[in-house]
């Protein structure tokens, strides 16, 4: 994941809607390249009378379920556990039976994906913040100035639990192949299943397509290089 700054106000305006106000303050946006799901560009709001960040996403990848992330805000608020710490509450993504995409308060740690755990602070909503809920919410903590992983956990908590659609895999499928320049499908095989989600039966599919539209070269010996 490949995130750079893209643009940087030292005085802009958003509405914050918990608040229902307009405030002003520092205001960066971010560009963010993400393999596993494309590209997208970022809003990142700073309000430091309140001690509190907004993370938006201003543009995501094409695709049924991303689009309904388009304008999507995650909040950042200061912890008790220490003056330099912003906690989120975690909420994950799900797709109901009618293809619209829903948030669902994570209220066990075996509910949180594993690639938050292993690379976040996991606690009680209580503990980073003081008070009391009649549900026992998680939440996440990073660094208040680390904007990077705030877009981080927004990516995690809302795209990465969405099933990648097709036009996605093709996409990622492609740039795995660059990658790897000449690579045989066994590899290409065991890094798509890992890291993509992508079964034997469907990569087959997408590199028969894909050797059929000219875009990849099947080599001896089970290799194939982009075209």
């Amino acid at each position: 994941m490949k995130i750079a700054l893209a643009e940087e106000r030292q005085e802009d305006a958003w509405f914050d809607l918990s608040l229902r106000q307009l405030r002003v303050g520092e205001v960066r946006f971010y560009k963010v390249d993400d393999l596993l799901t494309g590209k997208w560009l970022f809003k990142v709001c700073i309000d430091k009378e309140n001690s509190k960040s907004m993370v938006k996403a201003i543009k995501c990848p094409a695709g049924i379920l991303f689009s309904q992330l388009e304008g999507n805000t995650m909040l950042f608020q200061k912890s008790i556990i220490s003056e330099d710490l912003f906690y989120d509450v975690i909420s994950l993504t799900r797709v109901d039976s009618e293809g619209k995409v829903r948030r669902e308060i994570a209220e066990s740690i075996e509910e949180v994906p594993s690639v938050i755990r292993e690379n976040f602070d996991v606690k009680p909503y209580e503990e980073a913040t003081g008070k009391k809920l009649p549900t026992s919410y998680l939440v996440t903590l990073t660094k208040s100035d680390n904007e990077k992983d705030m877009i981080k956990l927004f990516l995690l908590q809302r795209a990465w639990t969405l099933p990648m659609e097709e036009k996605q895999k093709t996409l990622n499928l492609m740039a795995l192949i660059r990658k790897l320049e000449k690579a045989s499908v066994a590899e290409i095989r065991s890094v798509a299943t890992e890291q993509f989600g992508i079964e034997k039966d469907a990569l087959d599919s997408l590199l028969t397509d894909l050797e059929a539209k000219g875009k990849i070269k099947r080599l001896d010996e089970g290799y194939v290089k982009a075209a």
